[in-house]
């Protein structure tokens, strides 16, 4: 008889610290689940630098319908607060908050969940809300361009429309409208189970996305004024470089070293956000592409409108991180260059000093041995002088001593001695250096005895 045994579970133990959370995280910011007819505000807020305003603002909004919020460090959150869902997500550098309610009835954009939502707090967004839209969703049959529907809804010029997932229709004219709010006009003509909720979430995130890496558009033409102007100095200056002394290369320098420092700053300034541009642009290309679009005949699809408004917007932001990084390289390059001229000028002028001082210890040498000569005669004058007085001491004591002949006697005596002490202190003072010992594996060693010829054997 064959023994089966249960499934052996894995002790808390035997996990990674981080799997269970990391393996939370495919299934987080799940899909919302949506049937039309049903209308969605969407709201996306530009998080503050306090990490924890966020999670106030969340929390403020749940204790005041009674609901328990999420705990700190929480990504999403979804409740249904009974006449309004909503979901929330936190990101890198925003949250939204997106209100759902279903079995709408009145029609598309007349009363949507903002009404649900308390004035005041709406209040404590103020100048942080980077995208506000509205999602209408019904049933029915394709429109065709022109329908008096579509016109009312949308009354702009621009509208841009698709089939989308084959089986939905989506319509928009991508404006702001006098509430502040843009709209999305989403039909099922044949969609799947949970296809409206993605579509929805995707619409949501490509409005979102795309602002967002629009933030860098103002950002990239402040920053091609700032850098014309530098680029324009730049030539100036490069112009002045030539045939330049020491002391103006000196003050170019200086000049350069602050553009340099002008235009780094500008770039760490502004290198993070024309990054998060390009990750954003790549995001809103994902998700027009999952959108699987059809065209409509007479209007433009999501993916053609924003290849026409958001590439150009993309491109002036690579092109202005590319042209800020060039202009740096090409001042780097001047100021390594202006440095090398400036060292050069240092050294030339160091070593102009150096022959100066070379030539004074030359002179002072020739007038230290000059003082050397005028030392040993005066020297050799006084001890000349006492021995005289001591010959004409003995001389008065009767000794007889011819005092001027001895004192000749002395004088070349006392000459040679004076001489060879000065010298023998001038020796000890400054000792000879020692020759360096042979090595016949020295270089230097092997160049002179080339240099000398072959050695002829005795």
């Amino acid at each position: 008889m064959t023994r089966t045994h249960a499934p052996t579970a894995l002790g808390p133990g035997l996990n990674h610290p981080q799997r269970l959370r990391l393996a939370a995280e495919l299934h987080a910011r799940p899909f919302i689940r949506l049937a039309a007819p049903a209308c969605i505000s969407h709201l996306a807020i530009q998080c503050s630098e306090d990490s924890t305003w966020d999670e106030h603002l969340l929390t403020d909004f749940c204790a005041r319908f009674g609901v328990a919020a999420p705990g700190s460090g929480a990504q999403h959150f979804f409740h249904d607060f009974g006449h309004f869902g909503l979901k929330w997500e936190r990101h890198t550098e925003f949250s939204t908050y997106t209100f759902i309610e279903s079995n709408v009835t009145d029609e598309a954009f007349a009363e949507t969940p903002m009404r649900h939502v308390p004035h005041d707090w709406l209040s404590m967004l103020s100048g942080r809300v980077i995208v506000a839209s509205h999602i209408a969703t019904d049933r029915g049959e394709s429109y065709e361009l022109g329908n008096p529907r579509l016109r009312r809804l949308f009354p702009a010029v621009t509208l841009v429309g698709s089939k989308v997932l084959s089986g939905g229709e989506l319509w928009t004219d991508f404006l702001v409208g006098p509430d502040g709010f843009s709209r999305f006009l989403l039909r099922d003509t044949g969609l799947r189970e949970m296809q409206l909720g993605r579509l929805v979430q995707r619409i949501c995130e490509i409005e979102t996305y795309v602002m967002m890496a629009l933030l860098a558009l103002p950002l990239a033409r402040e920053n091609a004024s700032v850098l014309q102007k530098v680029e324009a100095e730049v030539t100036r200056l490069g112009l002045r470089m030539q045939g330049l002394d020491a002391t103006a290369d000196q003050v170019l320098l200086q000049q350069i070293s602050g553009l340099a420092a002008r235009v780094r700053s500008m770039s760490f300034h502004s290198g993070y956000r024309f990054s998060a541009a390009q990750a954003y642009h790549r995001i809103v290309r994902a998700r027009i592409g999952e959108l699987r679009e059809k065209r409509i005949e007479g209007v433009p699809t999501v993916g053609e409108f924003m290849d026409r408004r958001l590439a150009p917007a993309m491109d002036t932001c690579v092109s202005v991180a590319s042209r800020q990084e060039a202009l740096a390289d090409k001042i780097s390059r001047s100021n390594d260059l202006l440095r090398t001229r400036v060292s050069i000028a240092q050294e030339l002028q160091s070593q102009r000093v150096l022959e100066r001082l070379s030539h004074s210890a030359a002179m002072q040498l020739r007038l230290q041995q000059a003082v050397e000569g005028l030392s040993v005669v005066a020297i050799s004058y006084y001890g000349i002088s006492l021995a005289a007085y001591g010959l004409k001491a003995l001389k008065g004591w009767g000794t007889g001593v011819n005092v001027d002949g001895a004192v000749g006697l002395l004088l070349p005596c006392v000459l040679a001695a004076t001489w060879l002490g000065v010298r023998h202190t001038r020796r000890s003072l400054h000792p000879p250096k020692a020759p360096r010992p042979s090595n016949p594996g020295d270089p230097d060693e092997i160049a002179a005895g080339d240099l000398a010829g072959p050695v002829k054997a005795p």
